[in-house]
């Protein structure tokens, strides 16, 4: 197959088109700037311009694309550029799959975020996104960028991925030095459900979507049997071998803006359509995902 994928400079992008490439699949990567190798092509999402044959000759168009959430300041501007990021992207790429006669599949991606606080609910694909979050906002406009497609014929995917988990990059990088240090703990009162995702079985995934044509519409891209706040610190914790006794304060990171609001809403998300559609996840558990994380 021939996989186009915008944001493959990312944490996301990197690993799987390596994984994708090492299976003998044909990676194109889009990128902003002047390309640097044979396999890069220039594109501006900002105007809504991509070469048209490089989509033309896809069998698989990925975007991966988007301004990260963790960013100082956190002010109207940048909420901007983040929304922006993901949906002028999406759209970019939906229309020009919608011009193309071929209508290679469209793997959009997108975010458990956009469901918000739930408590102890458990959240599937057909829970309804949050209306009155910021994040909520997002997804929904994000994932209607993908309608220009969907509507010209072509297979849409809307990936709503959680925290994936691997060492070399993410949210659990960032951990790694406090709690290596002892200076981990759980947020708030650690009750609330963090939702995660091994790295291999992101690709896993990501790449079973793309290779299944019957597949269409959102996946929770998560693991199984998601674990609290508190339950994903003590595992961290003991798999380095350290004390996780402190705790973040709730106020400040509701404070924090999107990010904070991220880490003390409990979105208790499984993956039931990867699971109906037959996808074994290799790692069913936080224990299992943190160990492959950390290997």
């Amino acid at each position: 197959m021939q996989i186009v994928i915008a944001g493959a400079s990312g944490f996301l992008g990197q690993a799987w088109a390596k994984a994708l490439s090492a299976h003998g699949h044909t990676v194109v990567r889009l990128v902003r700037g002047e390309p640097s190798s044979s396999d890069e092509v220039r594109w501006d999402p900002s105007n809504g311009s991509v070469d048209q044959t490089t989509v033309d000759s896809a069998d698989v168009v990925a975007n991966l694309a988007g301004a990260p959430l963790v960013h100082v300041p956190w002010n109207d501007s940048y909420r901007e550029t983040f929304m922006a990021s993901r949906v002028d992207t999406t759209r970019t790429l939906a229309e020009a799959i919608a011009r193309s006669e071929r209508k290679p599949v469209l793997l959009a991606q997108s975010g458990i975020a956009g469901y918000g606080d739930r408590g102890t609910e458990v959240i599937t694909e057909d829970t309804p996104v949050d209306a009155d979050s910021f994040m909520g906002d997002v997804v929904r406009r994000w994932e209607a960028a993908s309608q220009p497609a969907a509507d010209a014929g072509a297979r849409v995917v809307q990936m709503r991925t959680s925290v994936v988990l691997d060492k070399s990059g993410g949210a659990l990088q960032a951990m790694l030095i406090p709690f290596k240090l002892g200076l981990g703990g759980k947020i708030a009162s650690g009750k609330q459900y963090f939702a995660t995702i091994s790295l291999q079985d992101w690709i896993g995934a990501a790449t079973y979507l793309a290779l299944n044509d019957e597949l269409s519409g959102p996946f929770n891209l998560t693991g199984p049997d998601p674990s609290t706040n508190a339950e994903f610190t003590d595992e961290l914790a003991r798999q380095l071998g350290r004390r996780a006794f402190l705790k973040a304060p709730g106020l400040p990171l509701k404070l924090a803006g999107p990010m904070g609001g991220e880490l003390l809403a409990s979105q208790r998300v499984e993956p039931h359509r990867l699971l109906d559609a037959g996808y074994a996840f290799a790692h069913n558990d936080i224990t299992d995902r943190l160990a492959a994380a950390l290997r």
